[in-house]
């Protein structure tokens, strides 16, 4: 990356501080990344540089030079056997106001942490109260503005579960509030679409792209009736749901073979339990 093409970008490994004039604080002016190491690596990362594009690109935001994003992370990931890597992009710092200053210079940082903790056995879900504005300008995208999980994850620790179920204005499920939703229905594993809200989940397209899951429009009551139900995301992999109200559900075979067939082609995920 050239001097010039750099010195566009505020980009540090690590920042100490967030300047009061960034539009990512004041605004949720900008999208994120939060991706699983396993030995050194980022084995998810083309999906994520996906995302992360589609997502800039959505709102207008420039992105610096991919290798220069990747030379990057690979100093602040050598040596860890395992984490979570959070990249987050921001238009950068901006005057008062909603309108996005046509002068700012995109801001982004990196941050490593540890994997979530381990659990055992299957989830409780809660179902949340919250809703999911429909907003297809910001649908499937990462974008920086989480008030709505923020909520419902709220939700769901006061209900004393693991995770919050949210579904949009209109009454359909999406998703949970950090995870995709995976419903087996009739034999096949169903997801709900997020074309109108919701998050595309870099994990959520591998299993669409090899066929495993379908999309598919799914009601409470078409949730609740499942054979099985799972959680999934990029860093804690496919995760069963054991709980949801009063609705009970016993380890499934067809959840076994899903999480073996993600471990064969990702052995980071060989351990179903990390990370609730």
């Amino acid at each position: 990356m050239n001097a010039m093409a750099s010195a566009a970008f505020v980009g540090l490994a690590r920042m100490d501080g967030v300047s009061v004039a960034n539009r990512g604080l004041a605004y949720g002016d900008g999208v994120f990344e939060t991706m699983r190491v396993h030995d050194g690596e980022l084995p998810l990362w083309p999906g994520h540089l996906a995302r992360l594009r589609e997502g800039a690109q959505r709102l207008g935001i420039g992105l610096p030079d991919p290798a220069f994003i990747e030379a990057c992370i690979d100093e602040m990931i050598d040596g860890a056997d395992a984490g979570v890597i959070k990249l987050l992009l921001t238009r950068g710092d901006g005057g008062r106001g909603y309108a996005p200053p046509v002068d700012a210079q995109p801001a982004w940082t990196l941050a490593l942490y540890p994997l979530p903790p381990i659990t055992s056995g299957g989830l409780c879900l809660h179902a949340c109260d919250t809703r999911l504005a429909i907003q297809p300008a910001l649908a499937g995208i990462k974008h920086c503005n989480r008030l709505e999980q923020v909520l419902a994850r709220a939700e769901a620790e006061r209900a004393g579960c693991d995770e919050g179920l949210m579904r949009d204005s209109e009454g359909r499920v999406v998703c949970a509030t950090a995870a995709n939703l995976l419903v087996h229905r009739n034999g096949r594993w169903l997801t709900p679409p997020v074309a109108r809200c919701g998050v595309a989940g870099v994990l959520r397209g591998w299993l669409l792209a090899q066929g495993l899951v379908e999309e598919a429009e799914l009601a409470p009551g078409e949730v609740e009736d499942a054979a099985a139900l799972a959680l999934c995301n990029a860093v804690r992999g496919i995760l069963p749901v054991s709980l949801l109200g009063a609705r009970k559900w016993a380890a499934h075979p067809a959840l076994t073979e899903l999480q073996a067939r993600l471990a064969m082609a990702y052995p980071m995920f060989s351990n179903p339990a990390v990370g609730a």
